[in-house]
């Protein structure tokens, strides 16, 4: 996995093709996007840092 832009993750998530899941546990949020039950991107949040990631060839999905 590598760091993508908010723009992408948000476009995967709102995407009804794909499913997610959301985790908060401690203060560290989770957000999993799949794709036929494969992990393509996730949110980690842990106090003020956000940072995004998504699987190598991730842009493919998001041209479709």
């Amino acid at each position: 996995m590598h760091l993508i832009m908010k723009s992408q993750f948000d476009e995967l998530r709102l995407n009804d093709e794909y499913e997610y899941s959301t985790n908060d546990r401690g203060g560290k949020k989770v957000v999993k996007i799949y794709k036929d039950g494969d992990l393509i991107a996730k949110k980690i949040s842990i106090k003020n840092s956000v940072q995004y990631f998504g699987v190598t060839g991730i842009e493919e999905l998001l041209e479709a």
